[in-house]
């Protein structure tokens, strides 16, 4: 199957030319998007930005984009680096190479695909998308993935009736942040509520990271397929002011994301399924039951359980009804573990 990965690469330091062009390149292509067509910028460059605007409709005030580029990103074998990134500049024939350096190494064997370059108080980013083609795995068991409110995620395997939870000080980290914004807010010191909120983005894409690869790399270990619960809907303002405003601050697409394109990079296939009703009704006989504070009860069955515990093997359930979709790899019978 096709694989993608994104890398992460810093932009080395720049002599003052190569600096000037590439920031001149950088903030026309922010003009650009703000609605100023007069700026000058390459033709390319330009295209980027319009399909940019498609998606995005109405940039944000005093937002910067990432400056997409094609998939112009080089091996050459020098003393400073091993990897050079071509940046088209409006009047520049040929554009500019800078150099750059990525946080792991690159297989030999990918293709590039585009480059998002971005900028950091005087420090320049770069975001490559590199593209494989990976052999899928064969698998014998599955592992649900549930997206909670206590736990950000919390998965149950077939082979094994233990659950593991995950992200559990997230909620801790956006709450902090959130009753921070809201007391300056008061004092209305919007500068500084923007840097915070950058730092707390970078805090939570970190977590997000680490769960996700640690969840990618239990499925490895277990030879399983992934089940997430399809997320749509999910934002459904309908529990209250305080516990929608929990909800809607928790990065499930984004971390649903990370997860997909790091199991699929290491050949591991990613079922989803409805997640309706997965946090309502009992795992072990299918009725309504209560949820008070992170305990699911069943007044029908008497089962009393973690409600994210809960809703995964609702998940593991509805995908074992699957198994003939997700590939002749998946040996049957797999069956539900019990609960001790």
């Amino acid at each position: 199957m096709l694989a993608k990965k994104t890398i992460k690469a810093k932009v080395l330091e720049l002599r003052k030319g190569k600096h000037e062009l590439l920031t001149g390149e950088y903030e026309n292509f922010q003009r650009y998007l703000h609605g100023d067509k007069t700026v000058p910028l390459y033709s390319a460059t330009k295209q980027q930005a319009e399909r940019l605007l498609r998606r995005i409709k109405q940039p944000k005030e005093g937002k910067e984009y990432p400056l997409i580029l094609r998939n112009d990103v080089y091996r050459a074998e020098t003393k400073l680096t091993e990897y050079w990134l071509k940046v088209p500049v409006h009047g520049v024939r040929g554009g500019i190479f800078v150099p750059i350096r990525p946080h792991i190494s690159i297989p030999s064997d990918v293709k590039f695909r585009e480059a998002k370059i971005i900028r950091r108080k005087d420090e320049w980013y770069v975001y490559i998308t590199i593209q494989a083609e990976v052999r899928e795995r064969k698998t014998d068991s599955i592992l649900a993935v549930d997206m909670g409110m206590h736990n950000i995620a919390t998965t149950v395997n077939s082979n094994d009736p233990k659950p593991k939870f995950y992200g559990k000080d997230l909620r801790q980290v956006r709450g902090h942040y959130f009753r921070l914004r809201r007391n300056l807010g008061e004092k209305k010191a919007l500068k500084t509520i923007k840097k915070i909120g950058n730092h707390e983005q970078r805090i939570v894409n970190h977590e997000l990271h680490k769960i996700s690869k640690d969840i990618v790399q239990e499925a490895l270990e277990n030879n399983s397929v992934i089940v997430l619960g399809k997320l749509k809907g999910i934002r459904r303002n309908d529990g209250g002011r305080r516990f929608n405003r929990k909800l809607n601050s928790f990065p499930y697409y984004k971390l649903a994301s990370f997860i997909e394109y790091k199991a699929q990079w290491q050949g591991i296939p990613v079922l989803k399924v409805s997640e309706a009703y997965t946090s309502q009704r009992c795992s072990n006989c299918g009725q309504r039951g209560l949820r008070v504070r992170g305990l699911f009860s069943c007044p029908h069955c008497g089962l009393n359980l973690n409600t994210d515990w809960n809703g995964a093997r609702n998940i593991l359930k509805r995908a074992l009804g699957h198994v003939s979709s997700v590939g002749a790899g998946l040996t049957p019978p797999i069956t539900l573990p019990s609960v001790a």
